[in-house]
């Protein structure tokens, strides 16, 4: 008895390093890790070369549900109010009408490719509805490449925000199915369900987010204690939820939203705790769907299944992302790439083991079909992300900031961070700017030594600089340590090559380059005018054309006031093109050798020579 648990403890620790182990090679690769730990648990699996007999669909649904709480607790608890209020309007419908739409059409597409009865199909389109918040965080946070705000926040409230409309449905479905209802019934009884569930969902996850955060602050325990306690309290929520009829997912998240975004004690700890107990989650709920697959069982329904989930990437989540965004004014490129980042993942596995659990003669049918269209998802489009958003252009280039900020909790009310910054060669302080006091580092590192700032004299590029600041402050010390003072070739074709001063008056800019501005506006500043065409809201790469010239943020304060204006003539085409071959690239220089186009050098002298010179250096 000792040992089978010995042994137990031992390949389970073994596959659960091995799994962190393998990290490495998604950063070095840019793989998904989702698909890397669900390849552990194959290979670990009854398949593969470990042989590990494991048939227990319904505790592997029991700890992958536990496992779904906190992870969207922590997602919730991560997001931040800005980027949660950039992109609501749109991630909550795709996170609703956009996972019934998807799971309606794949259903339609099911029927007709696999030939299963009508509520069966509609069930795997359910099953697969949402996409996977941990593959999605992934790539877009860790995996090395900067969306545009809105895109970015777009997705990721969407993938965290619509697997409870995903369990909803299929747990209604197979209801259904199970009562032997007909077709129907089921729009009457999603109706239902849908009200209860998610009202009471919402209701107890923004009341519990709001007694965890009282509770914590008035609660005096050990700092090791609150990390313990809030997780306990979120799990809690989730199990009375679910037990009142309401969606305990959805419960989480929005009870992590509501704490996360609250001023809520011991934040450090619960940040550190919640990271590492969500890595923890994902990793055992990835490896035991792993294990829980038969690969063996795979080939017959290969081929038809890999044709259904081509459909799903390449026509059933683009036209749901079409209806469902429509309204919302975002642009062709950017719903094309909205389209593509539906990467499906753990929890479409871990609801195809419901129909398992329920006896449902199309159970194993539909699991083996959901894994098969999951591990297609992270193989075509986990791999293809980072290309595509470069050429669609909604990917723009990185603005260094902090190497790393660590909140503290200081006595009082005082809240402080201590940031680290590299200094890179062409930043202010670089050249000599001098330093603010509210700026000054308490420590600099240089070629592995520590000094004061007194002992380490002028700034240096590659030193490190440590200084305690008010987060409030972050935004300008970006623009002293870390702002580029020059811009690569990719940058200016995003951000122009010029850059405005954000108060110079649009009759410069209309004497400079012939602009037709109306009387009103003339003494309007760039600024403002840019924030009243789009609605009092800009982030950065916001593009207006302007007769001859085109307008770009690129940079934004907190308090969203455009804080760096570029201008370019060289208009940027919406629609997207492969890079250019080197035929294209010779004769784009006997188009400019012939035809010519005024180069940032002419645009300058004639800035000078009209003694008139919005531009802000």
């Amino acid at each position: 008895m000792v040992e089978a648990m010995l042994i137990a403890i031992l390949v389970g620790s073994g596959l659960l390093v091995l799994s962190i182990l393998t990290s490495l090679i998604s950063f070095r690769v840019g793989a998904p890790l989702l698909l890397l730990f669900l390849a552990i648990g194959l290979l670990a699996g009854t398949d593969g070369p470990g042989g590990i007999d494991y048939d227990f669909p319904a505790e592997t649904f029991f700890v992958g549900s536990l496992a779904l709480a906190i992870i969207l607790f922590t997602s919730g608890f991560e997001t931040r109010w800005h980027t949660f209020k950039a992109a609501a309007a749109p991630a909550v419908v795709l996170a609703t009408l956009g996972v019934l739409f998807t799971a309606g059409l794949l259903g339609v597409a099911a029927h007709y490719m696999l030939g299963l009865p009508w509520l069966e199909a509609l069930l795997l389109g359910a099953i697969v509805g949402s996409t996977d918040a941990a593959a999605v965080f992934f790539l877009l946070r860790v995996g090395g490449i900067t969306i545009r705000e809105r895109v970015r926040a777009t997705l990721e409230v969407e993938s965290g925000s619509n697997d409870p409309m995903a369990i909803f449905l299929v747990v209604t479905l197979l209801e259904l199915i199970v009562a032997g209802a007909g077709l129907e019934a089921v729009g009457q009884s999603l109706a239902t369900a849908f009200a209860l569930q998610m009202g009471l969902g919402l209701a107890m996850g923004a009341a519990g987010g709001w007694l965890i955060v009282k509770g914590v602050n008035q609660t005096p325990l050990e700092p090791g204690l609150y990390p313990i306690a809030v997780l306990g309290s979120a799990l809690m929520l989730f199990a009375v939820t679910g037990l009142l009829g309401g969606s305990g997912f959805l419960a989480v998240y929005v009870a992590g939203l509501v704490a996360g975004n609250s001023d809520i004690h011991g934040r450090p700890h619960l940040e550190r705790f919640q990271e590492g107990l969500t890595w923890l989650a994902q990793i055992v709920m990835f490896l035991l769907l792993g294990l829980l697959a038969t690969p063996s069982s795979f080939a017959g329904i290969a081929l038809p299944v890999i044709g259904l989930a081509l459909v799903l990437t390449f026509v059933v989540r683009p036209l749901a992302i079409g209806l469902c965004l429509l309204p919302f004014g975002f642009r062709r490129n950017e719903l094309v790439f909205i389209s593509f980042v539906g990467l499906r993942g753990a929890v479409s596995i871990l609801l195809a083991i419901l129909p398992i659990i329920a006896g449902l003669g199309q159970g194993q049918y539909l699991f083996n079909a959901a894994f098969i269209i999951v591990l297609v998802s992270l193989v075509v489009q986990g791999w293809t992300i980072r290309p595509l958003a470069n050429w669609l252009g909604v990917a723009v280039p990185p603005r260094t900031g902090p190497v790393e900020r660590v909140e503290l909790e200081l006595p009082g009310t005082a809240h402080h961070e201590l940031v680290v910054y590299h200094i890179t060669e062409g930043s202010p302080v670089a050249k000599g700017h001098r330093l603010p006091r509210w700026a000054r580092p308490s420590l600099v590192v240089r070629q592995g030594r520590s000094f004061s700032l007194h002992h380490a004299g002028r700034l240096q590029p590659d030193d490190y600089v440590y200084i305690f600041t008010s987060p409030t402050f972050i935004s300008l010390l970006d623009r002293l340590f870390a702002t580029r003072s020059a811009l690569s070739p990719a940058d200016q074709e995003l951000f122009g090559d010029l850059t405005i001063a954000p108060g110079a008056k649009l009759r410069a800019l209309a004497e400079s380059y012939g602009l037709a501005v109306a009387p009103e506006e003339q003494d309007v500043a760039v600024a403002a005018f840019l924030l009243r065409q789009f609605n009092g809201r800009v982030e950065i790469g916001d593009r207006l054309v302007l007769g001859p010239v085109d307008l770009i943020v690129r940079a934004v304060d907190d308090g969203n006031e455009p804080t760096e204006i570029g201008l370019s003539l060289a208009r940027v085409d919406d629609t997207p093109k492969p890079p250019p071959g080197r035929l294209a690239r010779w004769l784009d220089r006997l188009r400019r050798l012939f035809v010519g186009r005024p180069t940032a050098a002419s645009i300058r002298g004639a800035i000078d020579r009209r003694g008139d010179r919005p531009n802000g250096r």
